[in-house]
């Protein structure tokens, strides 16, 4: 007979039944997650494989990330609302442990799923109320891009007669650099932030060239800084400065459309007519097919009536004078647009210019822009002829 806490005569007590596995367990178990930490703190499952190098340590990534509890089905803290997240230096703006650590083994375009034990986490006290005692937790984390500042902290760190010293290219990379870093809060329409990653960028390109190709590096880098600066003036909605900017980057290329494009911009801001009509024609001469340089010029003509109707005056005469000496046969078919004979070929011509250009005789416009299969050349005879295409397709005509 068995005695008081005894089981049965001749049975032997059986082990004790295990304990459920939780959710983040039956994960680990499932799926197999990668072990980043060695002591299994930091697990993960990379969802999507992205592309190019890993993420260095001394970079600042652009992720969206969202945090789980465990037994909890929205997330905790998400990013994932916003476009594009802010840029987050590494060993600085990322205060999780286990997540860092994930993030040097990512690449850009990855997204990544990562189990942090306490100790990658919020440590044993949490972080109340949202966070509970001793928890593990879930993320979900995409790459979006990352910019490598290592080169540019460096040379920040160091004092102006060192900086003076560095060697020019590793000076042109940090100036990329800045500018990248510009480039994305512009994106972000951050952009007095993106203004003084330009000034900063701008700043460390005074040096003095030791020859012609050292200048002719430091003018390629300082142009695309100066075109960003005229931009970001643009946008805060300081002309005068962007203009400043826009014509010290024709200092540099004074055929470069873009930059006489922003100085037209920044004179019609402060309603300087003839000198942003000159800007934006000189811009149009470059780049025919432009349609923001066009739109601009239209958009000069609204503001000033009467330019337009002399501009119409002048279309009106050029059209119907210069024709016969030209390589373009015009016949007009209703007002500002004409069907055109070149060679064999029939097309239809949209005249929207509201000023008309001239080109000198025997000069040559290429219109690769055009829907024709091939690139077509129109070659001008005697005397000027003005060039009113926005343009060329195909057509049909009676």
């Amino acid at each position: 007979m068995a005695g008081p806490g005894q089981g049965p005569v001749g049975k032997t007590p059986g082990p004790a039944a295990a304990a459920p596995l939780s959710p983040f367990q039956r994960l680990v178990q499932a799926r197999h997650l990668r072990d980043l930490s060695g002591d299994g703190g930091v697990l993960k499952e990379v969802l999507r494989r992205g592309a190019g190098e890993l993420v260095p340590p001394d970079a600042s990534v652009a992720v969206k990330y969202s945090g789980y509890l465990e037994y909890a089905e929205e997330p905790f803290c998400t990013n994932c609302y916003r476009k594009l997240p802010r840029l987050m230096k590494l060993g600085k703006d990322i205060t999780l442990g286990g997540l860092e650590i994930g993030l040097l083994t990512m690449k850009k375009g990855e997204m990544a799923r990562f189990v942090f034990m306490p100790n990658y986490a919020y440590g044993k006290l949490g972080c109340p109320p949202l966070i509970p005692l001793n928890a593990t937790v879930l993320f979900e984390v995409e790459v979006l891009d990352f910019l490598d500042s290592a080169e540019s902290d460096r040379f920040f760190a160091l004092t102006a007669e060192q900086q003076g010293v560095f060697p020019l290219e590793k000076v042109l990379k940090v100036a990329d650099t800045e500018r990248e870093f510009g480039n994305y809060l512009y994106r972000q329409q951050h952009f007095m932030d993106a203004k003084d990653r330009y000034k900063r960028a701008h700043s460390i390109l005074g040096r003095s060239p030791s020859s012609e190709a050292e200048q002719r590096q430091i003018d390629a880098s300082k142009l695309l800084v100066l075109l960003n600066l005229s931009l970001a003036y643009l946008k805060l909605e300081r002309p005068a400065r962007a203009l400043t900017y826009g014509e010290k980057a024709l200092e540099i290329d004074q055929r470069n459309a873009k930059a006489l494009f922003r100085c037209g911009q920044a004179c019609l801001c402060m309603t300087e007519y003839e000198k942003a009509r000159d800007f934006l024609i000189r811009a149009q001469h470059i780049q025919p097919f432009n349609h923001d340089i066009n739109n601009e010029l239209k958009k000069l003509a609204r503001t000033s009536p009467a330019d337009e109707k002399n501009s119409s005056r002048t279309e009106r005469r050029s059209t119907s004078g210069h024709a016969e000496n030209s390589g373009l046969h015009l016949c007009s078919r209703k007002r500002r647009k004409h069907a055109v004979l070149f060679g064999e070929r029939e097309v239809e011509v949209l005249f929207v210019y509201t000023q008309p250009i001239f080109l000198e005789a025997g000069s040559c416009l290429s219109c690769s822009e055009s829907q024709f299969s091939e690139e077509l050349s129109l070659l001008y005879g005697r005397g000027k002829c003005p060039l009113l295409l926005l343009t060329l397709f195909e057509g049909n005509f009676s």
